[in-house]
């Protein structure tokens, strides 16, 4: 049960690093940015998402 769990989380976070990185793509951001955020998001999959989820879609916000 533990292994199919495990392979489930896996293909879960995958999909979200696949999401994120054609959210990357699709955004109008210069291309220096776009890579370095598609290199942290397929280097760190989790750490890396999660920093994305945080600074990326928003990270032009001023308040």
């Amino acid at each position: 049960m533990g292994s199919t769990f495990n392979g489930l989380v896996g293909l879960i976070i995958l999909a979200l690093d696949i999401w994120a990185i054609l959210n990357v793509i699709k955004s109008p951001r210069e291309i220096g940015v776009k890579v370095l955020w598609i290199l942290l998001i397929a280097l760190l999959p989790v750490i890396g998402l999660v920093i994305w989820a945080i600074a990326g879609p928003r990270g032009d916000v001023r308040i």
